[in-house]
């Protein structure tokens, strides 16, 4: 009887999930077509778009929760683990000690600095943790790992992350004028302001593709570089929120891994890779499957944020997104001078 009971109650969890799962993959799928014509925003970028819109208009219904909830936060999850078959640690050494240097820089300003000004502008520690991780590493992805190891609410993770994405796309669309401008002809340093700065694997690649495919290939070196720092990041902040929390720490160590398994499996997945030849469709499948589970999870965040509310904190959210964009650019271009890279 418990038994049947036990199939019964994950069976209707699988019925509850399946129309905000459902309608989370058809806003990605969307968003990918549109992409296509759109190239400059990118499926991400345009899928969560398309999710606020739905999600404050025909879709507000509340049967859709508990399946736009799975996608917001396990599809990241599964996006961050599949990172790891992208990237080894081969690729510092393409770079050399000053471009490995530039992005331990850029990371250290840029988390320290997105804190400082999220807690000035009155925003609590979790958010403007996760604003600072999402800068500073890999956008959506490390927002992605950072806020279940923080507990952060979902709400606020969906306000961060759609920050984040906006504030990549206006970087996405005029760093590499910028770049141009400032360095010309100089492909590693034109590299670095785009890899060093941008939050996504996605804008990375759209914005030096502005440029040209070699911008592309080294801009990705510093980008992956950031990535590999993932792991330490998110342990670092979960350790700051439960510092002096002297119960929170105790029941964390009862019941869970230092860090969450999906960072973990994402560490071991990139050792592994680094380590030994895998075939070349484990890392291209990986990188489609990851594209597609972080498209489906953004349109999810979408469709879950209420624009409203959201609005009502506009201007400092604005302030926000500004004041960190602001602090990268320069940040970027002083280190890449000071080191000649």
């Amino acid at each position: 009887m418990d038994l049947e009971t036990s199939k019964d109650t994950r069976m209707q969890k699988v019925v509850a999930t399946l129309p905000g799962l459902g309608l989370s993959v058809v806003v990605a799928i969307i968003a990918k077509v549109l992409a296509i014509w759109l190239p400059s925003l990118g499926g991400a970028t345009i899928a969560i778009l398309l999710g606020i819109i739905l999600g404050n208009t025909f879709f507000k219904q509340s049967g859709l929760a508990v399946g736009t909830k799975f996608s917001e936060s396990k599809l990241l999850e599964y996006s961050v683990v599949l990172l790891g078959f992208t990237v080894t640690f081969q690729t510092i050494a393409e770079m050399g000690i000053p471009g490995l240097a530039y992005i331990i820089m850029m990371m250290t300003i840029v988390i320290i600095s997105a804190y400082a000004i999220g807690r000035k502008l009155g925003f609590s520690e979790k958010m403007s943790l996760m604003m600072a991780g999402g800068n500073a590493v890999c956008g959506s992805s490390a927002i992605g790992a950072i806020a279940p190891a923080i507990d952060a609410d979902d709400e606020e993770k969906g306000q961060i992350i759609t920050l984040v994405n906006l504030l990549g796309t206006v970087m996405m669309l005029t760093l590499p004028f910028l770049g141009l401008a400032v360095f010309g002809n100089d492909l590693l340093s034109k590299s670095a302001l785009l890899g060093g700065t941008l939050q996504s694997v996605g804008q990375v690649v759209a914005g030096a593709s502005l440029i040209d495919s070699q911008t592309v290939k080294y801009a990705m070196l510093f980008k992956i570089t950031r990535i590999i720092m993932l792991v330490a990041v998110v342990f670092f902040f979960e350790k700051k929120v439960n510092h002096g929390t002297q119960v929170t720490v105790t029941r964390h160590k009862k019941t869970r891994m230092p860090i969450p398994w999906y960072v973990l499996a994402f560490l071991i997945i990139c050792i592994i890779n680094s380590t030994t030849t895998m075939p070349e469709i484990f890392g291209d499948s990986a990188h489609v499957i990851s594209t597609w589970f972080e498209t489906t999870a953004l349109a999810a965040i979408g469709l879950r944020l209420n624009l409203a509310k959201f609005l009502k904190e506009g201007p400092k959210f604005l302030a926000y997104g500004l004041a960190v964009g602001s602090v990268q650019t320069v940040a970027a271009l002083l280190f890449i001078t000071l080191l000649k890279i």
